[in-house]
């Protein structure tokens, strides 16, 4: 007998070798939990990716966030593959029908990714031993929000969401997101340090006004116009916004909206910490779309249904006001103008500065007397003449004054042709301006301060100085 011991440990070992050499082990030890589980009487819980006003179910992001984050996942049968932000990041995500398995306090739950029968939406299903029910659950629930709280402050991404049509919405309902990469910063936008001030300290002071905004029984949101001919910086200061209060943003494209139902749903689909933005409104009005109202964006901009959702940040732009209805321009639906003239001499020296390195130049003179004489180009062309000169500033410099002289004539030209009385004259506008009113800088923070404001005053960080010039 004691001869056969030796032989029978032998046997055990190389049983053993084979077991963890091949998959037959795992598959032993699966059987085995089918069988125990087969045994016990389980609950199930869903979590739907949206509610039952299509708006996306928070508790389902957050599941999802803490799910991808499990060891158990890369264990899976199968996963989803993707890169991440970095072009060296992998990341593993749930797919549909699939199942992991998790550990709290002892006992094993399991959740599986599925679609709904309602428009393909998905459900994560939590499955759990019903005797385990009353001891894990909440702690458990809990212990999810926590730590996916952790992962989204360590791993915020900002997200550009896109809506996309009616038709085409599925499974992800109208919302198609993609990380939101845009460099532009407060840091290093070209305009006037002031006014920069002003509008941080506007968004700062939002931020920390929810209790404010209760009391006076507001919503807690604030809207933006940013007006302007194109190439003046709008949409890199939209970005910048995004980038500042670290929100996803919701670009809405009113030409894929249906009627004005679909463009509420739309809003109520968005979610709180977040910018909605829609460009060129002006243009869309000019073409006087069949599917959305003016009603229907006046509600949009401050209606019942602007209301369901907080800490949203609103931003239009527009090329000009001045042919918009006053309607859309009044207090409540617009608290902030905000205007982006053509380039000014200050505006291209700071240009210069950064695109060539140039802080002063001979020529630097004449074009300082072109702008003076009303010539002007927009940031964006300027920019782009410097960029396909970078190599010689001096060349980059005669290009632009050139390009100024070409632009003047044509103006003039159009002048002598139409009979108009202004050639690029008037009061340069108040981005790059060096002059702002103290009463505007007053008005900002009384505006916060009191809750109040004359209907026929709104607040226009972008205008310069306008006291006794009417």
């Amino acid at each position: 007998m004691m001869i056969l011991i030796p032989f029978l440990l032998l046997g055990l070992f190389l049983i053993l070798r084979f077991l963890f050499k091949t998959s037959l082990l795992l598959i032993l030890l699966k059987k085995f939990q089918c069988l125990e589980d087969w045994l016990h009487v389980h609950q199930l819980y869903r979590v739907p990716q949206f509610n039952h006003l299509f708006q996306e179910n928070e508790l389902y992001v957050k599941v999802s966030t803490y799910l991808n984050s499990l060891p158990s996942l890369e264990d899976s049968d199968f996963t989803n593959l993707f890169t991440g932000s970095k072009s060296n990041d992998i990341l593993l995500h749930l797919d549909t029908d699939q199942t992991i398995r998790d550990v709290f306090l002892g006992a094993r739950v399991s959740w599986t990714l599925e679609k709904s029968e309602n428009g393909g939406a998905r459900v994560l299903v939590l499955r759990l031993r019903k005797n385990d029910k009353r001891r894990i659950l909440r702690p458990y629930l809990q212990h999810i929000l926590s730590v996916a709280g952790d992962i989204s402050q360590r791993k915020k991404e900002i997200k550009l969401r896109m809506n996309v049509d009616s038709s085409s919405s599925g499974e992800n309902g109208r919302w198609r997101s993609v990380p939101f990469n845009h460099p532009a910063s407060f840091d290093t936008l070209v305009m006037d340090v002031d006014l920069k001030n002003k509008v941080k300290a506007d968004l700062e002071m939002f931020l920390k006004s929810k209790q404010f905004y209760q009391r006076l029984g507001r919503v807690w949101k604030r809207s933006y116009l940013l007006y302007g001919p194109s190439g003046t910086g709008k949409s890199s200061f939209v970005a910048a916004m995004a980038r500042f209060l670290n929100f996803d943003m919701y670009d809405i494209d009113l030409s894929k909206v249906s009627d004005d139902s679909d463009l509420k749903m739309l809003l109520l689909q968005s979610t709180s910490k977040s910018m909605i933005v829609v460009e060129d409104l002006d243009r869309f009005l000019m073409e006087k779309s069949k599917n959305v109202s003016l009603r229907g964006i006046l509600n949009f901009m401050d209606g019942i249904i602007s209301c369901c959702g907080e800490e949203r940040v609103m931003v239009f732009t527009m090329n000009s006001k001045d042919e918009v209805d006053e309607a859309l321009l009044r207090p409540g639906r617009i608290d902030v103008h905000i205007q982006f003239p053509l380039c000014d001499f200050p505006c291209f020296k700071h240009l210069a500065n950064n695109y060539l390195g140039v802080k002063e130049h001979k020529l630097f003179p004449q074009l300082e007397e072109i702008f003076q004489g009303g010539a002007s180009l927009s940031p964006a062309e300027i920019g782009e003449i410097m960029i396909s000169n970078r190599s010689s500033p001096t060349r980059a410099l005669k290009s632009v004054i050139s390009a100024m002289q070409t632009n003047a004539g044509a103006k003039s030209r159009r002048v002598s042709g139409d009979g108009a009385e202004e050639i690029g004259g008037g009061e340069q506008g108040g981005l790059f301006s060096r002059e702002h009113s103290v009463r505007d800088f007053r008005k900002l923070y009384g505006l916060l301060k009191m809750g109040s404001r004359r209907k026929d005053e709104p607040l226009d960080l972008g205008s310069a100085e306008k006291d006794g010039s009417n």
